[in-house]
């Protein structure tokens, strides 16, 4: 792709770290040459020595428009090839009978020595030498003509004008006859056969992208693609590419200037990035809103949650089936270091290994109806993380619990061996174990990073080049050195990629970080290859590893794993690109996706776990509309509902009541593998968005008696209001058990949760509309469930104030023996 810049920008910028063609023109051979120019008009512009209406220069955009220029320069050659060979030459003709032939030779002289070629502006040609040559066949003053009346169009349009530093034609207009001959143009043109009958002129064809799409390049990019492939052909692939460098630069250039704050770096943060238009919708992924958030064409946003089954991938019904166990599953998560403090401090001994954790503790856990433990960070985890965190000031940190070393059992909680006894004595109290698995990425210091690079995304070249890698080295390994991006220091950028260096080899790569696409990157992090059939066996063996330790195993943002994301994230097809900056050069086709990455890793992980190591119960952590998807087709036995909790913190009930009829009509198997929480990790505490009245424990009676698997929070039961980061060692602020929280927990909530037998299946569920003298109370939840002959019926009012009704028809559900819509 390539564009015209003058002398006088060219003169100020590192020349020999750009390509420039015979005419003069940048040339950038791919992206990252766009972003080398960008990289030095932007230190021009922080220097001083330049001012752009734009600000940042888009490196984008910068490609777009080179690309425009191409295509419009093959666009004439193939006017020229196929309809008007002679139409540059008699232009020549016919300007030196208009304006006189000295007018044209100082126009062309002029054009030459303000926008020259390589060998004038190195000065081994004067512009006349270089207009008598010729180049290919090609004779330069025909050429010269062409980008001239290529640079008037540049210069005319609007889309272009945040950019006309580069290419201003002012001295010619000023100084030449170039305000005559581009007047005239199209004049001459229509004297000239017609590019085709439905476009017109030569000149129609090339302005009417900018004509449709005045004020976009992407617009215009657009009109190209849609209106010019049977001039173009295979030139049209890289305009999608362009399409999706520009999205890609967007999101770079906003995060440079809306930096992340310190939780946003903590892996799981709930942020949202813009991924495109549904209809004329804007959509957002939110891990935070357990689906998408939208923005209407209202300017609205609202919340899309996953209420319509529509399906993601070859949709098609395969539930793993459950052990008896597993339905009655009640799961607590605890943040292991924090919780060790917290022991400590409440038994007034020191208590930093798993096997110290007191028998009292997992009989109190089973008093109040727990029969799952989801301890989290377990694992060896990266020291870079530390490191890292530890230099951004944060001296009592430790490791993220989502960046990993390796699948042990961390040495400092006393290893495999004092997890064992941990186990062996939560089993007697009827408690399950249960663990992360973090199947997206790696540590950036974990030996598998070291050892076996080919096993993670990377580069080259680094994928930005403003990117600076001068902080210091963080490797704990002689063998490597190991640098994340400066800016994440003083949290002014969120780079994609880190550096390593290998000593041995000499080996340069950038390695990209963990990413889910919603804005920022997990900067203590490397993103494994999925695309490569060898890592996906290896991290199956891990899962594999990790199943024959913990009978429930909760998969981190497995989402982002599913087919289609993985795809989208990495190795987007082409036009379909922009979610993570710099990626989309690595756009490829559905079939050669296709042939990388054959089927669904999640499907072939939940098949491979039901042969080697069976009962073990698999919990996916997934949004994005994937949530049936994943239970139903991919065999998951549970998956994430924040729906449950957003809707029913925020009073949306009439949603939530919608969400569980859709669910209801299209598959009500899908209801009892929902894991249903008022809190999770990577949200505030249950207490802070609930409070600790009657809204927390009516919800918590939902909660309780809803099909699916109830999630408590650290801290839920005792009242506690902090949120724990996954760097933290112990808690943050001094608080104490609230004595009152805690009874009305064992009055009204441990008995429910002891008989999750009666509530926890779908089979004979039955929700109900609220009847009152108005109408459908929307606020009131009624259902009804029967277990082996034990009825319960649960009516809770999500809302403060009074109301009254009756309850008679059930709504419509699917009768699956039959195919058709019931009601009881």
């Amino acid at each position: 792709m390539e564009f015209h810049i003058s002398r006088a920008i060219r003169e100020k910028l590192k020349t020999d770290e750009l390509h420039f063609s015979y005419t003069g023109n940048v040339v950038f051979a791919n992206v990252t040459a766009s972003r080398k120019l960008a990289a030095q008009l932007n230190e021009l512009h922080a220097a001083g020595s330049e001012s752009s209406a734009a600000g940042t220069v888009n490196a984008g955009a910068l490609f777009a428009m080179g690309l425009i220029d191409e295509l419009n320069h093959a666009l004439i050659a193939r006017y020229r090839a196929e309809i008007d060979p002679a139409v540059h030459a008699e232009a020549l003709r016919w300007f030196a009978s208009q304006i006189g032939p000295e007018n044209v030779e100082k126009l062309l002289l002029n054009f030459v020595e303000q926008f020259p070629t390589v060998d004038v502006f190195q000065g081994k040609l004067t512009p006349i030498q270089w207009l008598q040559r010729t180049t290919e066949g090609f004779p330069n003053r025909e050429a010269a003509l062409e980008e001239l009346m290529l640079l008037w169009l540049t210069n005319i349009n609007p889309a272009f004008k945040s950019f006309r530093e580069l290419f201003d034609d002012k001295d010619l207009q000023l100084n030449t006859p170039y305000q005559n001959v581009t007047a005239k143009l199209p004049d001459y043109l229509s004297t000239r056969p017609l590019f085709s009958a439905e476009v017109g002129t030569l000149l129609d064809a090339l302005t009417a992208p900018m004509l449709a799409s005045p004020d976009s390049i992407t617009g215009q990019l657009d009109y190209i693609r849609e209106r010019w492939p049977k001039y173009l052909g295979e030139n049209l692939s890289r305009v999608l590419l362009a399409i999706d460098v520009v999205r890609e630069e967007d999101i770079a250039i906003w995060m440079r200037f809306n930096p992340p704050g310190p939780d946003q770096f903590r892996h799981g943060a709930p942020t949202w990035g813009s991924q495109g238009f549904i209809g004329d919708e804007f959509v957002g992924y939110h891990a935070d809103f357990g689906g998408e958030y939208v923005i209407g064409p209202d300017g609205q946003r609202r919340r899309r949650y996953a209420t319509d089954y529509q399906a993601p991938l070859n949709e098609y019904e395969a539930f793993s089936a459950d052990q008896a166990w597993m339905p009655n599953v009640v799961l607590i998560a605890k943040s292991t270091y924090v919780w060790l403090e917290q022991l400590s401090k409440k038994y007034g001994r020191h208590i930093h290994h798993l096997d110290h954790i007191p028998d009292e503790e997992m009989k109190l856990l089973n008093e109040r109806g727990i029969t799952g433990l989801w301890l989290i960070g377990l694992w060896e985890r990266s020291i870079a993380s530390r490191t890292i965190k530890r230099l951004r000031g944060h001296g009592d940190a430790v490791a993220s619990a989502y960046s990993l070393k390796e699948y042990n059992i961390a040495e400092d909680l006393g290893g495999t061996h004092a997890y064992s006894i941990l186990r062996d004595r939560a089993a007697a109290h009827g408690i399950r174990l249960a663990s992360d698995m973090v199947p997206n990425h790696m540590g950036i210091d974990s030996p598998w990073v070291i050892e076996h690079p080919d096993w993670f995304i990377s580069c080259p070249e680094s994928p930005f080049p403003v990117y600076t890698f001068n902080g210091p080295d963080i490797s704990p390994d002689s063998r490597v050195e190991i640098k994340i991006e400066d800016h994440y220091y003083d949290q002014t950028d969120a780079a994609v990629a880190f550096r390593v260096r290998y000593h041995q080899s000499g080996e340069t790569r950038y390695v990209y970080h963990g990413n889910d696409g919603t804005t920022f990157a997990w900067n203590d992090t490397a993103q494994l290859d999925y695309s490569k059939a060898y890592v996906r066996e290896h991290v199956m063996q891990v899962i594999l590893h990790v199943a024959r330790q913990f009978p429930i195993i909760r998969f981190d943002a497995a989402m982002v794993l599913a087919k289609r994301h993985v795809q989208r994230l990495w190795f987007p097809l082409p036009g379909a690109g922009g979610s993570i900056p710099s990626r989309a050069e690595n756009a490829i086709s559905q079939e050669a996706f296709d042939e990388l990455m054959p089927n669904e890793f999640w499907r072939e992980v939940v098949d491979r776990v039901a042969v080697e190591v069976p009962g073990t119960l698999l919990l996916a952590e997934a949004f994005w509309l994937l949530e049936g998807y994943f239970v139903r087709t991919l065999g998951m036995h549970r998956v994430y509902n924040s729906a449950f909790m957003n809707m029913l913190r925020d009073e949306e009930n009439a949603k939530y009541r919608s969400y569980l009829k859709k669910t209801l009509e299209f598959d009500p198997d899908i209801l009892k593998r929902y894991v249903n929480f008022m809190s999770n990790p990577d949200e505030r505490t249950a207490i802070d968005q609930f409070g600790d009245g009657d809204k927390c424990f009516g919800c918590a009676t939902l909660l309780s008696t809803l099909p699916g698997l109830p999630m408590f929070g650290h801290g839920q039961i005792e009242g506690f209001t902090e949120r724990y980061g996954m760097e933290f060692k112990q808690a943050k602020m001094q608080e104490w058990e609230n004595d009152d929280l805690m009874a009305r927990h064992q009055r009204d909530i441990a008995p429910l949760l002891k008989n999750r037998r009666i509530f926890a299946e779908s089979t004979n569920f039955v929700l109900y509309d609220f009847w009152t003298e108005h109408g459908v109370d929307e606020n009131v939840f009624a259902y009804s469930n029967n277990f082996d002959g034990q009825r319960s019926l649960i009516v809770y009012n999500n809302r403060y104030g009074s109301t009254r009704g009756t309850i008679h028809t059930s709504v419509g559900f699917m009768d699956k023996g039959s195919g058709e819509m019931r009601q009881k």
